[in-house]
């Protein structure tokens, strides 16, 4: 198997973008990527997106993008694993590169939210729940969150505050980004403050709908001079159920995807100089670095709320605001962080940067922790 590198990067902001299309999205962030790697010339492309065919009525993403970015010919496919789409897809390019099958490959993700009412956004994202089991009830992605949030609090003693820091410290991250959505410190008073979204989880610890797309274009390694190299990309999954699994506070899926990563990369956790977490709802963040192995279980929000997680301490987290505050437009997300990571490795993070980080770690969700990816990338 060849080594494989990430020779150029490249994003939208994320914001509501109503002149738009689709296509377009993905065309700017996807030329931005070209120039980044000094060329356009790819034979793969591989498309992220969830919300297309409910929002937009639109399928065969992976023609349409080839199309729009006058690439009709090269082989493309779309990837879908709801959140968690840009990592599974990333996953996908880098086998296609290291296996020999392609040398170079486009892997970009987008998504328009902003198309449909607050009510068809809702009903959407539901659909990575079980629409028989789950859904038909009527509960909505952030009242499936609400369930292990209000456990951790019970189970850990830890209160509604400790658990909002996760928001508060990936604003604080925020500040400086150039893509972020809501690039601006938000306090713990106006987080707590903030209209219940379901009980306990508030507004302001949720990430809120956006537009983006993110692309990155992959080689072999030998071919990318100063390079930031692939040591390990991981796609796992766990019971689709809540109520299938041993305990609803450790995401398996995390869990597996993180072990086989570090066991790949010959790494442990101790050798990652940040990462870039699932944070669409706080505690999901902190199940996040409790499950990659970053704190002890019931220790995460003690461990955010202690300042471990801004930038320059121990652990930087979402180092350009995270789902949270950089913004989620869902099928592109995973490929944001792993971009961002890029930029972290490579020093061209301006107001964000990590001094000497040399290896960082993205993790992404898919439903409420039924697929996860994780990737570490190392400068080389």
């Amino acid at each position: 198997m060849r080594r494989v590198a990430i020779a150029g990067v490249g994003f939208t902001k994320v914001k509501e973008h109503w002149g738009l299309a689709l296509k377009d999205l993905f065309a700017e962030a996807a030329l931005k990527a070209f120039d980044d790697a000094g060329t356009g010339e790819i034979d793969g492309l591989y498309v992220s997106n969830m919300l297309a065919a409910p929002l937009q009525g639109q399928l065969q993403l992976g023609a349409l993008m080839a199309n729009a970015l006058g690439k009709s010919g090269v082989p493309a496919a779309t990837v879908e694993a709801a959140s968690a789409s840009g990592g599974v897809a990333f996953h996908e390019g880098v086998k296609a590169v290291a296996s020999g099958f392609c040398d170079c490959v486009l892997v970009g993700g987008v998504e328009k939210m902003s198309d449909g009412l607050p009510e068809q956004v809702s009903a959407a994202m539901a659909m990575a729940e079980d629409q028989e089991y789950t859904s038909y009830t009527g509960v909505t992605k952030i009242g499936m969150n609400a369930l292990p949030h209000r456990l951790y609090m019970e189970r850990f003693g830890a209160s509604a505050e400790d658990v909002a820091m996760f928001a508060v410290r990936s604003h604080e991250n925020a500040v400086g980004s150039p893509h972020a959505q809501y690039p601006f410190k938000a306090s713990l008073d106006r987080v707590v403050a903030s209209p219940m979204q379901a009980d306990p989880i508030h507004m302001l610890e949720c990430a809120g709908v956006g537009d983006g797309a993110a692309a990155v274009m992959l080689m072999p390694a030998e071919k990318v001079k100063g390079s930031v190299e692939v040591a390990a990309t991981t796609v796992a999954t766990d019971s689709y159920y809540l109520s299938g699994r041993k305990d609803i506070l450790t995401y398996g899926a995390v869990n597996d995807a993180a072990e086989r990563a570090y066991k790949l990369a010959g790494l442990t956790t101790a050798d990652v100089d940040l990462v870039e977490v699932h944070d669409d709802t706080s505690i999901n963040g902190v199940l996040s670095i409790e499950d990659l192995g970053f704190a002890e279980k019931g220790k995460g929000a003690s461990y955010v709320a202690g300042g471990n997680t801004i930038r320059g301490a121990e652990l930087p987290t979402n180092t350009f605001g995270g789902l949270k505050a950089r913004g989620n437009p869902l099928g592109a997300t995973g490929l944001y962080q792993i971009g961002e990571v890029v930029l972290q490795l490579q020093g061209r993070a301006g107001d964000c940067q990590i001094e000497e980080a040399k290896v960082g770690l993205a993790q992404s969700m898919g439903g409420l922790g039924s697929t996860c990816a994780v990737t570490i990338l190392r400068r080389d």
